[in-house]
């Protein structure tokens, strides 16, 4: 297996600046998941941080910090009784990027050695800082790898490839949008659609002609003659066939380099909710309560950034009361939709059962009504969580995290909700960023 990346909340990353300000170089410890991807790829999920005091070093200095026997000896027994990978950070002086020193490489195999001794056998890694910068690479050895920052935006703080800079002409006016940087980091980004309805199939279809060209797509429905009014891309021919080959079939016919996972299947079921995890974003454009909860615990559980989306047509006595659409970013340090009040649980209990469960439960009666739904309005909320998307990867000026628009009253509302800090989903206490080693509250047939 190879480490691809090393993943922290803002929040994190911005409290393991303050170090690098000190004068005297100074130390951390990270404490993090693993998550293996399917190609056997390795991320690693920072859960907590741990500080040493004054105490805990063994010499310190304006170019050296060594962090005492026993304090290592701590946070190793630590890391092995919860199951973490440590990263072991360390802070340079100046403002220029950091680089790994000779003593840095030496003290990096002393330390690989002692936790191989005592049972620690993750990917632990060294990352060190400065004023300037960071790098970060798998402990005692020269493999270099990514750091990413996640929240309300997703900030690659460190790679070791070198952005390309050439690009195609196609993305010519992107260009000048966003730069070079912007659109490379589009290109290299794969991104996960849960739902290829009339929110999903618009998504993909804008997400291609940005420049995205890897795609993980799930639907378990096939195409009906009521879907032919919103599902982009359908023809009449396609009546029978399933939703996420038709979107396949737009994607590769706009570019042949194309690539994409196409699962007909529900993501409450184990296994297809364990395919989001290859993503590096996902768009959840699904209406059910129990796919949503699924996918969300994905998000914040293996610190991928997810953008929920949705519209719907309030009706009474056949006149239309309310026309609405919704963007909302699910993130490290942003409130998960059980926080924001945003699903029911009597329905995700539906929603996780098969149909002989629903058969046999008294307390499922009949099946959902059809919701109304027009192609205007899902492409305007469309548009919103693309333009959002662009703020978290390409650098743009956006920095909108929930918002509702309000198509009667011509009106767009950003929304402020808090995160409960007890959640079982988006909280330390809940999931976030325990990676591979929580179970999914997943359907397992």
């Amino acid at each position: 297996m190879t480490t691809t990346e090393i993943c922290i909340a803002t929040a994190d990353l911005a409290s393991l600046r303050t170090i690098s300000q000190s004068r005297e170089e100074r130390c951390a410890v990270l404490f993090a998941a693993e998550s293996c991807r399917s190609d056997r790829q390795v991320r690693l999920l920072v859960r907590d941080i741990e500080y040493p005091e004054q105490a805990d070093y063994s010499s310190q200095g304006l170019d050296n910090a060594e962090l005492a026997p026993a304090f290592v000896a701590r946070v190793t027994k630590r890391g092995r009784l919860s199951q973490l990978t440590l990263i072991f950070v360390h802070t340079h002086p100046g403002m220029l990027s950091p680089t790994f020193s000779a003593i840095d490489a030496h003290g990096e195999r002393v330390l690989a050695e002692f936790l191989s001794s005592r049972g620690l056998k993750g990917h632990n890694a060294a990352l060190v800082m400065s004023d300037g910068g960071l790098r970060a690479r798998l402990l005692g050895r020269d493999e270099e790898i990514r750091v990413v920052a996640l929240g309300a935006k997703r900030v690659v703080e460190f790679d070791p490839e070198l952005e390309e800079t050439a690009y195609s002409p196609t993305f010519d006016r992107q260009v000048r949008a966003f730069g070079v940087a912007g659109q490379q980091r589009l290109r290299r980004l794969r991104v996960a659609i849960v739902g290829l309805g009339g929110t999903g199939s618009i998504a993909a279809q804008q997400l291609v002609h940005l420049g995205i060209r890897r795609f993980v797509l799930i639907d378990p429905d096939v195409v009906e003659e009521t879907n032919l009014n919103r599902v982009v891309s359908a023809t009449p021919s396609d009546i029978g066939h399933s939703k996420v080959s038709v979107a396949a079939r737009y994607l590769q016919a706009f570019d042949g380099q194309v690539s994409t996972v196409a699962l007909v299947s529900d993501v409450v079921r184990d296994a297809v909710a364990r395919q989001l995890v290859d993503a590096d974003l996902i768009l959840c454009c699904t209406d059910s309560h129990g796919s949503r909860a699924v996918v969300q615990q994905v998000a914040y559980q293996y610190l991928i950034p997810c953008i929920d989306l949705g519209s719907t047509i309030t009706q009474e006595n056949k006149r239309i009361t309310g026309i609405f659409g919704r963007a909302q970013l699910l993130a490290p340090g942003l409130p998960c939709l059980w926080c924001s009040g945003l699903l029911d649980a009597a329905e995700v209990r539906r929603d996780m059962m098969n149909e002989f469960e629903r058969r046999l439960d008294p307390y499922i009666v009949g099946a959902r009504e059809p919701a109304p739904s027009v192609i205007s309005l899902n492409g305007t909320v469309v548009s919103l969580a693309i333009s959002m998307l662009l703020g978290i990867v390409a650098g743009a000026p956006i920095d909108a995290t929930h918002v509702i628009y309000n198509a009667c009253a011509s009106t767009l509302r950003s929304v402020r909700t808090k995160a409960q800090p007890d959640c079982f989903i988006c909280s330390r206490k809940g999931v976030l960023g325990w990676g591979d080693s929580r179970p999914l509250f997943t359907r397992q047939d």
